[in-house]
Formats: C-alpha cells, sequence, structure tokens
C-alpha cells in the first residue's frame, strides 16, 4: 500500500478576490473553503493532509480547521511554487510515496477524482498525473486592437487542474531544480505539472469535471438553487464470534463482534442508506450485493464514502448526518467522540454536523436480549434544483 500526502497549497492572498479574509478563509455554505477542501482529502483516506498557510494567516487556520485533527501547517513563500517547495522540504524528513498537491480554493473536488489521480500516478513508467477537463471551445489568438489573428486548434489541449499527483522523490528534485531560475523562466512554471515536465517527468491526464471549479471571485461562493432533501436509513446485525464492534468506523471493544457480509457496521450501514435515499438511489445491496465475494469482509467506510460521492457528483452537498445506535452492548457513550469524527471524516463533513446518540430498548426485543444492534440513520443533503 503507498503511502499518499495530501499538500493543500493555501498561501495566497487571492488579490482578485476582494473582502476582508484570504478566500480559502471564506464562508461557502456557511463553512470555510478549506476546511471543505480538507475534507475531501480526508474523505479519500488519504494518509496525511498538510496544508501550506501564509505568513500571518496561523489565527485564520486555526478557526478553519478546528477539529480536524491536522499536523500544525508549514508557512509557504512568496509564490506558489516557493510555497510547495516549502510543503515538499517539510515533508522529506518522512517522505511519502506519493503526494498530491492540491489548491485550497478548489473546495467542489470530489473523492473520486482524487482516488483517480492516485490511480494513474501510481501506475508503472509514470511519474504523476494531473486531473483536467479537455477544452471544447474554439481558441483564438488575438493581437493588437483585439484583432484576431489566428485560430489555434484545440485537439490535445486540457484545462489543468488540481489535484496533480506525483511521486514524491522526483517531484521535490524538480522543484529543488526550478527554484533557481530566473523570474522570468519561474513564472512560466504556472503549476506542478510544468515543473515535473521541464525535468523530463512522464505525467498523464486524468479526465476531471467542470464541478471541480477554482474559486477566483467572491460571485463563486455563489452556489446554485437549492433544496433540501432528507431520507431515513435502518439497518440490523446479530452477534457473533469476536472482540470488537465496529460502529460508525471505530472497533468498540466487546466480547463478540457483529456478523455480516462486510465489517458489519450497523450505523455506517444505515447512514448510507439515508444518504443513498436523498437521491433515489436505492438501498446499500444495490450497490454492494452481498452475493459480490468483493465484499466480504470490506470496510464500511467505503460504503458511505460511495453514496457521499453519489450525492456530490449531482452538485449536492451533505448538510447533516444524525444515527441512532440501539444495544444494551457495548456502551456507546465512551466511543461518541472519536464514531462522530470518524463518520466526519468519512463524509468530508465538520464534525458538527454529524450527530450520534446512543439509546437501549429497556430490555425489551432482540436489542434487550443482547443479540445484536440495531441502528437508525437521518441524513439531511441540498442538491441543486431540477
Amino acid at each position: 500500500m503507498r503511502k499518499v500526502t495530501a499538500l493543500i497549497v493555501a498561501a495566497g492572498r487571492g488579490s482578485r478576490f476582494g473582502g476582508p479574509l484570504p478566500k480559502q478563509y471564506a464562508l461557502l455554505d456557511g463553512q470555510p473553503v478549506l476546511r471543505r477542501t480538507v475534507g475531501a482529502f480526508q474523505a479519500a483516506g488519504i494518509d496525511r493532509v498538510q496544508v501550506v498557510i501564509g505568513p500571518g494567516d496561523d489565527a485564520h487556520y486555526v478557526a478553519a480547521t478546528d477539529g480536524l485533527a491536522l499536523p500544525p501547517p508549514i508557512h509557504g513563500g512568496a509564490s506558489r511554487q516557493q510555497s510547495v517547495l516549502n510543503g515538499l522540504e517539510a515533508l522529506s524528513g518522512n517522505p511519502p510515496d506519493l503526494v498530491a498537491i492540491h489548491d485550497a480554493a478548489r473546495p467542489f473536488v470530489r473523492v473520486a477524482e482524487i482516488e483517480a489521480c492516485i490511480a494513474a500516478a501510481s501506475a508503472e513508467g509514470t511519474d504523476g498525473a494531473v486531473l483536467g477537463i479537455p477544452l471544447a471551445d474554439t481558441l483564438k489568438r488575438v493581437g493588437d486592437g483585439n484583432t484576431v489573428t489566428e485560430t489555434v486548434p484545440r485537439q490535445h489541449l486540457w484545462r489543468a487542474q488540481t489535484p496533480q499527483v506525483f511521486r514524491f522523490a522526483p517531484l521535490l528534485a524538480a522543484h529543488r531544480a526550478a527554484a533557481p531560475l530566473a523570474a522570468g523562466e519561474a513564472t512560466a512554471l504556472t503549476d506542478d505539472a510544468a515543473v515535473a515536465e521541464r525535468a523530463g517527468l512522464k505525467v498523464v491526464m486524468v479526465a476531471g469535471s467542470e464541478d471541480n471549479r477554482k474559486i477566483t471571485t467572491a460571485d463563486d461562493l455563489i452556489s446554485l438553487p437549492m433544496e433540501t432533501r432528507t431520507a431515513l436509513g435502518f439497518d440490523v446485525h446479530g452477534f457473533g464470534p469476536g472482540a470488537a464492534v465496529m460502529l460508525g468506523g471505530v472497533a468498540v471493544p466487546y466480547t463478540q463482534s457483529l456478523a455480516g457480509h462486510s465489517d458489519a457496521d450497523v450505523a455506517l450501514h444505515a447512514l448510507t442508506d439515508a444518504v443513498l435515499g436523498t437521491i433515489g438511489a436505492g438501498d446499500i445491496g444495490k450497490h454492494f450485493p452481498p452475493s459480490d465475494p468483493q465484499w466480504r469482509g470490506a470496510s464500511s467506510d467505503r460504503f458511505l464514502r460511495h453514496a457521499v460521492d453519489l450525492v456530490t457528483a449531482r452538485g449536492g452537498r451533505i448538510v447533516h448526518l444524525d444515527v441512532t445506535i440501539v444495544c444494551e452492548a457495548p456502551k456507546v457513550g465512551p466511543h461518541r467522540d472519536a464514531i462522530v469524527r470518524s463518520i466526519a471524516r468519512i463524509a468530508g463533513i465538520a464534525a458538527d454536523r454529524v450527530s450520534v446518540k446512543a439509546t437501549t430498548t429497556e430490555g425489551l426485543g432482540f436489542t434487550g436480549r443482547r443479540e445484536g444492534v440495531a441502528a437508525q440513520a437521518m441524513a439531511t443533503v441540498e442538491l441543486p434544483r431540477s
């Protein structure tokens, strides 16, 4: 398994954005842009998410990332290229296999896009992968007086986005080699792929989406007209042999485990069905059939992440997730905060958008007889009006 670190570049000042805060700390649907961006990479299961910030932005950073369990930020430089190099140098003491570099001002990136870039960069004979969009518009070269001088063939032309994922050691070497360049030549290296190309590294393109837009002006923070949807999920699993119960992605020590085709995480299964319900996408069995052997013993965070990705692909967002765990044992209370953090990480949302409750049935029914655990979940999402 390759070790992957995400390097989120949040050191820019965003002069075109205006306003009292740099754009990465401005609010998007009530949440700082940086927080949404970090959440997407945490939901992708990245080993480490490291943010590079501008000098003097420490207070903004702390407020925007409160509760996300991130390492201390790295301070950037006078240019994006210098900020990335600062981040790479800071990681070099304990280097990852791959580094995913992403602009903090692209908060709409999808987990599936991140994973696709990582997979492409991991391929044999490849040094890196870049998310992008093939050009669809006709391109014109314009000279003095706004006179059209040429139509530029758009075949093979793409618009590069982030993340851009590279093998760590070659990219660090490429950035070190580019650092002493004269100002004009360095300015031409507008992204990390350009730095990699200059060093002769092999970089491939991965198809992205128009949704992964970069916030440039305050108007980019205005969301489309949205509608709110809510759906219910329910799941139950009986006890079997084992020494821990998976609840919300957390292994809770107990004298038994829950029996099921996957890891039998009753809380995540209920939440997955709730999220799928908000977009009319059926239930967990439709997407991950228990008859399919590939899901035997699978970690249920993959199921919830898939459901969240489907909402994101529709241009939506998770507003709130609520789950009630019903059992006599194990005791949920001591693990509640860990479960909240785990669900928030999987769904790519703030912890205050997750509610975890526990109750008993006062000794009644199968849960009262300690034969298993049930969970009921509610998901609230916002989707663009159709």
